[in-house]
């Protein structure tokens, strides 16, 4: 679940986004617009954010908690919809590259085993600097990044891809001019979260 607040530029709205939609429909409440695909929930608009939630004024990118679920969820159903469920685990995590291989089937892919703490992720990686024994940042499935796009399972010239190791612009960091990921030092922990803006 991601949720932006950007009253300077947006107003006083909430938006919640659970996926990406590929074609959304919306429903108009009083104080919340609900936008569903397929009849389920993807996404929403809450107006009037302040009077509802806790909110700072210079955080775009809020950090979903159960707080912040269970309020949403209360007012899906003051508005007569279904509640949402939502993970809330960190979608950023440090990992660790534990083995590296040519992809099968394109020079430029290499084929990552990556330990994420909770999980070994088999992701599809093209840039030129990952090697094995790194510890690098993990956008996991569910996880939106800065510019908006959403980390969904995908295929990569046959092969399966499962979360996005990634650079430095992709995390909206200061670009320090490396063609490559973001190669994290020694001291981080493989699991631990990772903050992105």
């Amino acid at each position: 679940m991601k949720l932006t607040y950007n009253n300077a530029y947006v107003g006083d709205v909430l938006l919640v986004s659970l996926r990406s939609p590929k074609t959304p429909s919306y429903t108009h409440h009083d104080g919340v617009t609900v936008i569903k695909e397929n009849d389920e929930i993807i996404g929403l608009n809450i107006f009037n954010a302040s009077g509802k939630f806790e909110l700072e004024e210079d955080v775009v990118n809020i950090t979903p908690t159960k707080a912040h679920l269970e309020k949403i969820n209360e007012i899906l159903t003051g508005a007569g919809e279904e509640k949402i469920e939502a993970d809330l685990s960190p979608k950023f995590v440090v990992g660790y590259v534990s083995e590296k291989s040519q992809h099968p089937d394109a020079d430029k892919l290499n084929v990552c085993q990556v330990d994420v703490g909770d999980d070994n992720l088999k992701i599809v990686c093209g840039a030129p600097n990952v090697d094995a024994g790194q510890k690098v940042v993990v956008a996991k499935v569910g996880a939106w990044m800065p510019d908006g796009m959403y980390i969904k399972p995908s295929k990569l010239r046959g092969v399966e891809s499962n979360g996005m190791i990634c650079s430095k612009k992709e995390l909206n960091l200061e670009d320090d001019g490396i063609d490559g990921i973001y190669v994290l030092s020694d001291d981080y922990e493989v699991g631990q979260s990772f903050a992105v803006n």
